[in-house]
Formats: C-alpha cells, sequence, structure tokens
C-alpha cells in the first residue's frame, strides 16, 4: 500500500529507505535501484514509541542524515488501509501520518512475509540450502513460511513472459489457521493447547513461544512440573533440548519439527506450489541442528494419497541473513518497472 505527498527538502534522488518491524526489533537499511541493500542497523522496538521515533534514529544514525525518497516497510501483522496495528508487537500507527512524520516522499507498507516471498526470485546459490528430494516445476508458485516471534506465510506466483509481466505475491495470514495432530501425542498436545487458549493455530505451536507451550502442555500431559512461563522462553527450551538431559525439552524439538514439516505440506497443497516451499524466519537457525529436518520431511510428504506428488516439490532452508531486505529492495524494483515500463 502506498501514499504521496508533497516532495520533501533535503531528499536524495533515488535513495531508498528499506525497514523490517517485527515484535522485538525493528531493521533498516538503505538501497538503490538494482543494488544490494546497505548500511544496516537493528533497533529494539521497545527503546522507541513507534516506527517514526526509530526512523528518525535510524536517519540520524547509521543513514549519517541521509534522507531517502521513498521507503517501503515490512511489518508483522495484516496491512488494510491506511492504519497499521502489529500482531506481536504494541505498535500502531497511520501510514499517511508516518508518511508525513518522516518527510518521506512515498511510503509503502507490505506484510513481512510478503517482502519475504519477493526475495524468493532473487535468492541465489548460498542463499538457500535445499533438503530432501523434489525438483522445482519453472513458473509454478513457490511457498516461504517460517516461524519467528510469530508464524508468518506468503506465496509468490511467477507471472512468465505473458502480460502483464509482472509477478504477484499472494499475502496471507496462514499462520492463524487451526493446527492438525499427526499423532496421539499430538492430538494430546493440542487438546491440552485449546483447554489453555481455546483455538489452538500453527502460530501457537510453530514459532518462538510455540516452543514454549509445547514443553509446558506436554509437562501437563505427563504430571510433570512446568517452569513458569515468565522465566521459560525459547532459549530455555533450546538449552535443556542441546543437554540432553531433559526428555521432555527433546520431545518438544521433535514434536515442532514434525508439525512444522506437516503446515508446510499442507500449504503446498492449498498453494500448489511445485515450486517450492522455503523455510525461514528467526527460530530456526537458533535451533541449529535440533530442528530435525528429516522428520519435517517426512511429515511435509505423508499425505496419503498425494504422498508421490509432494515427493516431488523441493523444499528449502532461506539462509541468507538479510533475506527481508533483499526482499523490499526487490519489491520497490518492481514497482518502478511496472510504473515506468521499458
Amino acid at each position: 500500500m502506498s501514499s504521496s505527498h508533497r516532495p520533501s527538502a533535503n531528499v536524495v534522488p533515488g535513495l531508498r529507505l528499506l525497514a523490517d518491524i517485527g515484535g522485538t526489533h525493528a531493521r533498516f537499511a538503505l538501497a538503490r535501484r538494482g543494488r544490494d541493500p546497505y548500511a544496516f542497523d537493528v533497533l529494539k522496538t521497545k527503546d522507541y514509541g513507534g516506527p517514526a521515533q526509530a526512523i528518525a534514529a535510524y536517519l540520524g544514525g547509521k543513514a549519517r542524515g541521509r534522507r531517502p525518497a521513498s521507503a517501503v516497510i515490512a511489518v508483522g501483522g495484516p496491512v488494510a488501509g491506511d492504519h497499521v496495528r502489529f500482531t506481536n508487537a504494541p505498535w500502531a500507527f497511520s501510514i499517511s501520518g508516518l508518511q508525513r512524520a518522516a518527510g518521506i516522499d512515498e511510503l509503502f507498507v507490505v506484510n513481512d512475509f510478503e517482502a519475504l516471498a519477493w526475495a524468493l526470485p532473487v535468492l541465489r546459490g548460498n542463499d538457500i540450502r535445499k533438503f530432501g528430494r523434489g525438483k522445482r516445476v519453472r513458473g509454478a508458485p513457490r511457498v516461504v513460511f517460517g516461524p519467528g516471534t510469530g508464524l508468518g506465510v506468503a506465496c509468490f506466483v511467477p507471472q512468465g513472459k505473458a502480460p502483464p509481466h509482472t509477478d504477484l505475491v499472494v499475502a496471507s495470514e496462514g499462520g492463524h489457521m487451526s493446527i492438525a495432530a499427526g499423532t496421539p501425542r499430538e492430538s494430546a498436545l493440542i487438546a491440552a493447547l485449546g483447554v489453555r487458549f481455546g483455538h489452538v493455530s500453527a502460530e501457537r505451536v510453530i514459532s518462538g513461544p510455540g516452543l514454549r507451550y509445547i514443553y509446558q502442555a506436554l509437562a501437563t500431559i505427563d504430571g510433570a512440573a512446568a517452569p513458569a512461563p515468565a522465566s521459560f522462553g525459547v532459549a530455555a527450551v533450546t538449552r535443556r533440548a542441546r543437554s540432553g538431559r531433559d526428555p521432555l525439552a527433546t520431545e518438544t524439538m521433535a514434536i515442532f519439527s514434525g508439525l512444522a514439516g506437516s503446515f508446510a505440506g499442507n500449504l503446498a497443497l492449498g498453494y500448489r506450489a511445485r515450486g517450492g516451499v522455503y523455510l525461514a524466519g528467526g527460530v530456526i537457525p537458533r535451533l541449529g541442528t535440533l530442528f530435525d529436518l528429516r522428520a519435517f520431511r517426512r511429515r511435509f510428504v505423508d499425505k496419503g494419497r498425494y504422498r508421490d506428488w509432494l515427493a516431488a516439490i523441493p523444499t528449502y532452508l532461506v539462509v541468507h541473513p538479510r533475506h527481508t531486505m533483499v526482499g523490499l529492495a526487490h519489491y520497490l524494483d518492481v514497482l518502478e518497472d511496472v510504473a515506468f515500463p521499458g
């Protein structure tokens, strides 16, 4: 979504501001058309009253006072209309109001996984790592999803050379779809979480906070003592699993990996994503080998009559450290191509 107003003074022509704002961090960079982002910085959202203050801090700091002509912001939440409210952060803002406050001539706001989907056609080589079998079908949709503070989902749809010559990205709130069990233990887990939360979404378990919820629910089912929520997060579960001395933590990682794979298979079916399914987000890199890629892949293809169809779809880990910024830069390139074709 975008809006425009009277150009601001001291704007650097062609300079673009990229921002990726999630529940914990606000990441910034600058970019120019067709070039890699640069001047990266990371600010903590809790240190600022809203995005206008964070943008001002970045422009006055790492950006060295340079004022961009345009900007695109990826946010952790749905984007509809002028008012934006974050799903997993206390911030809310008006797009037009932020544009005026930041002194930016043209401002666009997209969902964070919509931005990630725009990165898919430009990620290359070491930016992604394939696991499991399958071969990408050229021109077919590609899905990207991943756990962080929440669970994001988006689909990239190539349009090829036929008019309108412009690739599409379908944003979604897929993380809030209901999660389905694949084993009796998972059924008991989801039932326990249902008592606690009511609706059990995919995000409730396939996310950073989800690791804690899985562990606590398993402890409840087994009649074991669970740590207090305030002192027990993803780092604590990870530390216990890595020690090898906590069976519940080990099981938590196994269930987390399996449910993620099953959910990914659902996305592949729902979007007919024969171009591949891409796993991103901030949690997977922190887990390292605790995230079981083989279990993920097993559950990914375990869809009865569609097992062979899913086995032909490749799965990838997105390992580029700044994939969202790459996507945001490409998004602005595409917008310029549409506005000024040829």
